[in-house]
Order: C-alpha cells, then sequence, then structure tokens
C-alpha cells in the first residue's frame, strides 16, 4: 500500500480553512447583517451526517480501547503455552481456538493490538512532527533550502514505501522499536511533500499578503497563519499513512524484522501460522481478519475526514 496515493495530497490547501486566520474569518460563514444565508455546518456536524465515517471511527475507537484495555479484556495469558489444547479449533474454553503451542488466539489479539498500533501511531506522530517543519521550510522560504529539502525527499520516494521500511528494519535490527524508526523515516518523504505543497498555496493567499503589509515577519506568519491551516490535509493523511503503517508493521514482524517471539503481534501471529494452514485456519484467519478490518475503517475514515475538511467536499 502507499501512504503516499491518498485523497489528501489531492486537496486545495489554500481552500481548507485558509481563512482561518485571515481577515473576514469569523464571517466566512455567518449570515450578514441582514440574514442573507445561514451559518456553515460545522466540521463535526458535517462529520456526524457520514454514517460510513461515523461507523469507522467507531471501530478504530473499539481498536484503541482493546490495545488500551488489553490486560483486562484478555481470557487468558498471550504467552502461556499448554500443550494440553495444541491446535484446539475454536469452543467455549478458547473461542478463537489456540495456536501451535497452545496459546489462546483470542488474548494474544488483543495483545497484539497494541503492539501493532503503537507500531503505527508513533511513527507516524515522529514523521509529522519531523516533516511537517521541514515542509513548512521548504514551500515558505523556498530557494536552496526548498532545493536541498525536496531532493532528499524524492530520492527517498523512489523507493517504494516498503521497500525502505523493510531495508531499514534489516539494517538496524529485529526488534518492536526498529520497525517503529523504519516506518517513521519511510513516512517522511510523505508529509514532507505534503507540508510543501500545501504552505506554497497558502502563502500567495490575499492574507497572507495582508500580514505581509502590516509588516508581520516571516517567521511569525509561517508559524501564525500558514501552519494552523496546513493541518486539516495532515490530519487527513496522518488517517491513511496510519493504515499503511499497520501493514508495513505487520509486513515487518511477518518476516521476522518487527516484534519478537513469543511476544503478539499480528503480522507474528501470521507467521507462525502459515505452517498450519492445513491443520489449524483459524491461526491465519482471525489475524488477517483484524488487520483487514482496522486498514479499511482507517481508509474510510480518513474519506470522511477529507469529505469534511475539504470544501470541495462539503
Amino acid at each position: 500500500m502507499d501512504p503516499g496515493a491518498s485523497g489528501a495530497g489531492a486537496m486545495d490547501p489554500g481552500a481548507s480553512g485558509a481563512s482561518a486566520t485571515g481577515p473576514g474569518a469569523s464571517g466566512a460563514g455567518a449570515a450578514g447583517p441582514g440574514g442573507a444565508g445561514p451559518r456553515r455546518p460545522s466540521a463535526a456536524r458535517r462529520l456526524l451526517r457520514r454514517p460510513s465515517a461515523m461507523l469507522a471511527g467507531g471501530v478504530v475507537g473499539a481498536f484503541i480501547l482493546v490495545a488500551i484495555g488489553a490486560a483486562r479484556l484478555a481470557p487468558y495469558e498471550p504467552n502461556a503455552p499448554d500443550f494440553a489444547a495444541v491446535r484446539k479449533a475454536p469452543s467455549r474454553a478458547h473461542l478463537l481456538g489456540t495456536d501451535e503451542v497452545g496459546r489462546d488466539v483470542l488474548s494474544r489479539l488483543i495483545w497484539g493490538a497494541r503492539a501493532s498500533l503503537l507500531a503505527a501511531v508513533i511513527p507516524v506522530l515522529i514523521a509529522a512532527g519531523i516533516s511537517v517543519p521541514l515542509g513548512l521550510l521548504s514551500g515558505y522560504a523556498a530557494g536552496w533550502i526548498d532545493d536541498l529539502i525536496m531532493r532528499l525527499t524524492d530520492a527517498v520516494l523512489a523507493i517504494p514505501f516498503l521497500i525502505v521500511a523493510i531495508a531499514l528494519a534489516a539494517f538496524l535490527g529485529p526488534s518492536l522499536v526498529n520497525a517503529m524508526i523504519a516506518i517513521g523515516i519511510a513516512t517522511l518523504p510523505i508529509f514532507v511533500r505534503l507540508a510543501r505543497g500545501t504552505a506554497l498555496a497558502l502563502k500567495t493567499e490575499d492574507y497572507i499578503e495582508a500580514a505581509r503589509a502590516l509588516g508581520g515577519s516571516p517567521v511569525r506568519i509561517a508559524v501564525g497563519h500558514v501552519l494552523p491551516n496546513m493541518l486539516p490535509p495532515l490530519f487527513i493523511q496522518a488517517s491513511l499513512t496510519v493504515a499503511a503503517a499497520i501493514i508495513a508493521e505487520a509486513s515487518l514482524s511477518f518476516l521476522g524484522l518487527g516484534q519478537q517471539p513469543p511476544a503478539p503481534s499480528w503480522g507474528s501471529m501470521l507467521n507462525a501460522a502459515q505452517r498450519y494452514l492445513s491443520q489449524a485456519p483459524w491461526m491465519a484467519l482471525y489475524p488477517g481478519l483484524t488487520i483487514f478490518a482496522i486498514v479499511v475503517a482507517l481508509n474510510v475514515l480518513g474519506d470522511g475526514l477529507r469529505d469534511v475538511l475539504d470544501p470541495r467536499h462539503g
């Protein structure tokens, strides 16, 4: 999955809320003195009108709650073997069956949610925190700084996202922390390009020109006026990139470069299940369905956020 091929990059950054800090922002959607027109619904209300996005948000929220409450929700210890219940089919005792050493699949899925979501969310947050200032500097300052940052970004983007993550994880060594670092570095160029393109569009807006005419310093204009209006497309891109990062973490763990056994993660569970597909298909079925559900939910939620935050989709 290419996290850069999202709807976030297609937004018109200048229209995504550029008037939020510009002159006349407070009355952009409000009725005039004579009550000329209705006030534009808030983003939250527009999101509530999209059942698919709300359902997807509920699914994502449920996964987050499961990851937080894993210790209370898991019926068994995730790493405790039971050699009397090796590869047992789903039953009342083990709702989703057991694995090759008798560990409860449901318990490992619940605990794996914590590792998989952490390995997806933390790298995206780190990548956004580093790349947004770089993209803002590149787009607003322009000149040789823009050329340098963008040539480095293009060099990384020339290699597929997952290949970069696998290569970095192999270089750093197999562990969940190293997998997070690898995924974070692989996602950096996506946010740099988006932030830079948004800054380029926003700096030509009328309210930015007005701020310059009033004597605002470049730093103050960039941080106080350009940066806040860059956030909507970045939020959309983040939700879609988290979905790609979950697949990347599962792929790294499947290859033995992410979460290390016996600690559970969805990718490592799939790796263990590949040897028993005919004898115990539930070992691969449930982790695969879990990954499918969270990735689809994040993509639908991202599409809903795009429709809400992009005026052209409103």
